[in-house]
Parts: C-alpha cells; structure tokens; sequence
C-alpha cells in the first residue's frame, strides 16, 4: 500500500513539474511549445518532436524544423495556440520573441 501511494505521489509531481513547466514567466523556456502539435504525415506530433526548439536568449526562442515544408504547419499551430506569441520566419527558422509581462 506505502509503494502504491509512492509511485501515486511521484506522478503528481511529476504532472505539477509540466504544468508549471508551460506557464509564461516572462523568460523564454522551450517548455513553453510542448503542448503545441502539428499534423507530420497524417499524425498529430508536437513540435518538439519534429524541430529543434532552443532558447539563445531569455527573450526568444527559435524552432527549427526538421523538414522544411513544415515550417508553415508549425507557424500556424504557433498562432492558434492560446499563448500569444506571434511568430516571425525566414523561410526556414521561426522566432517566436517572448513579450514583457504586464500587471
């Protein structure tokens, strides 16, 4: 019974780790992106799984896709996220500038 509420408890931590990991702090963390997916031969994958997600500056954040006939397909699903980042390509790199948090 101790060993079931254990592993219980560790996996609410761990759910609390990716929660807080997802909220907008003002700096810019790779996390941020997880949840946003796009559809990559049919299937529903998230970002992280097709492009390299990196933060080069506590402000930006920079995807860039493995295959590149998907950089429109990851704009987009950047957009229709509900975290209100408007991202900026070059055809082949999107940068995603992480605003100031206001009151």
């Amino acid at each position: 019974m101790i060993n079931d509420a254990k592993v219980h408890m560790q996996k609410a931590v761990d759910a609390t780790r990716r929660e807080f990991g997802g909220v907008r702090t003002g700096r810019a963390t790779p996390a941020l992106l997880e949840r946003i997916t796009v559809e990559y031969y049919g299937v529903q994958t998230p970002v992280n799984q097709v492009a390299t997600v990196t933060a080069p500056d506590p402000r930006l954040l920079v995807v860039q896709p493995w295959d590149k006939n998907l950089v429109k397909e990851v704009e987009r699903a950047i957009l229709k996220s509900e975290l209100g980042l408007m991202p900026s390509t070059d055809g082949t790199v999107i940068r995603l500038p992480i605003p100031a948090l206001t009151v």
